[in-house]
């Protein structure tokens, strides 16, 4: 029998949560029940009961119900269950994961889910799913289902039982399709995309699929991009072909392709190859509502009605550059940079406003300086998007994946 975590908390949810283990018996499948509850014990019988989710995480469940610190008991919830719930499924004990909430349950649940690898069945069924800005925090970078029920979770009725049901059927069928199987012979590569670096990768991801290789293309635009980091960090990829790296100088200074502290750092942590070209990379993207005096008098690109590429300055740059050097020196595998010296994408072309290949030098030059002798930078007469660039960015791969 496939076993089925199910997550909730039991002191608001039990009701809800006891009917969807019911469910899962009757489909086959053997549920295992994990309690969150933090305002009060519970009658109901779980598998995996709130005060080992609370032992897990260094305190203690009584500690917790006389405490009014409602944000360090979440946590406190969260992180238990997260070292309880990758044991799990390290151990090969759980085959698919269920949450079940509102706006707090499906929070602590999504966050748990997050923890978890890719491929693994989720689902999350959440009344608040809707809630502006909530369903990306509960989904986070992860591959979480998300159900939204519409109805408020409070109680059983003929709406909630349906809504329960067809999840339920939904984890069933999820665990049922076939796991990832990846053959050890084919590589499997990373790549990172944006519009505007499109014909780039798309030219690169023949060429190399011709030679036997997979690749797996994320759209860098500070999600899918810092997911494949994290999927990095699972062995999922023997390579990486880091086109687009924009969210790096976006996390310096703010911007919407913001990727976070740690990205451009996962490959070299695991030692695997990578390729690292500059998509963007002279752009940084601000919210139109943060723009500042400065934002406003800068060159501009516009690329659609919601989103606005602002020059970089040559200072921005400098520190951008740093910010590569010092993730790529620290790098365990083989690294090669490839870099256009005309345009580095299809929005920076000769007569485009942001166009500057003089000050993009400033980026390079200050990235030679600071990079280790064995990283080997190479520049390419060309824009992003034309052929000869693809062709450098090919033979730079195929030096370091064979």
């Amino acid at each position: 029998m496939s076993k089925v975590l199910i997550i909730a908390t039991l002191d608001t949810k039990g009701v809800e949560a006891t009917y969807l283990r019911n469910k899962l018996y009757e489909l086959g499948h053997n549920p295992l029940l994990m309690d969150l509850s933090m305002g009060e014990r519970v009658e109901i019988e779980a598998d995996i009961p709130a005060e080992e989710v609370a032992k897990a995480a260094g305190a203690s469940f009584d500690e917790i119900l006389k405490s009014k610190d409602r944000a360090k008991n979440t946590q406190l919830m969260i992180d238990g269950a997260i070292k309880i719930s990758k044991k799990l499924v390290e151990n090969g004990e759980i085959n698919g994961v269920v949450g079940i909430g509102g706006s707090t349950g499906s929070l602590m649940a999504g966050k748990i889910m997050q923890s978890l690898p890719f491929g693994l069945p989720k689902l999350l069924i959440s009344s608040t799913a809707s809630l502006p800005g909530l369903s990306t925090r509960y989904i986070g970078t992860s591959d979480i289902v998300l159900f939204h029920s519409v109805v408020e979770i409070s109680g059983l009725n003929e709406l909630v039982r349906n809504v329960i049901d067809r999840a339920a059927h939904a984890i069933s069928g999820m665990i049922k399709a076939p796991p990832i199987k990846k053959q050890r012979e084919t590589k499997i590569i990373a790549i990172t995309m944006l519009g505007t670096c499109e014909k780039c990768a798309s030219r690169v991801r023949k060429a190399l699929e011709e030679k036997g290789f997979q690749i797996v293309g994320f759209s860098a635009s500070g999600i899918a991009d810092r997911a494949m980091e994290d999927m990095i960090r699972q062995g999922m990829f023997d390579g990486v072909i880091d086109l687009a790296p924009a969210g790096v100088i976006d996390y310096l200074f703010g911007g919407m392709r913001s990727s976070g502290p740690d990205r451009m750092e996962a490959a070299g942590e695991m030692g695997i190859p990578q390729i690292i070209s500059t998509c963007g990379v002279n752009h940084i993207t601000p919210p139109k509502r943060n723009y500042t005096e400065d934002h406003k008098k800068r060159r501009k690109y516009n690329l659609d009605e919601h989103r606005t590429w602002l020059r970089a300055t040559p200072d921005e740059l400098i520190k951008a550059a740093q910010a590569f050097a010092e993730k790529l020196n620290k790098a365990k595998g083989p690294v090669r940079v490839v870099i256009p010296l005309r345009g580095w994408s299809s929005a920076d072309y000769p007569g485009s406003e942001t166009y500057n290949p003089e000050e993009d030098l400033i980026f390079v030059n200050e990235l030679k300086r600071l990079l280790k002798p064995d990283i080997e930078v190479r520049t390419v007469d060309a824009n992003m998007e034309d052929e000869e660039f693809a062709k450098v960015v090919i033979e730079a791969c195929l030096e370091v994946m064979t």
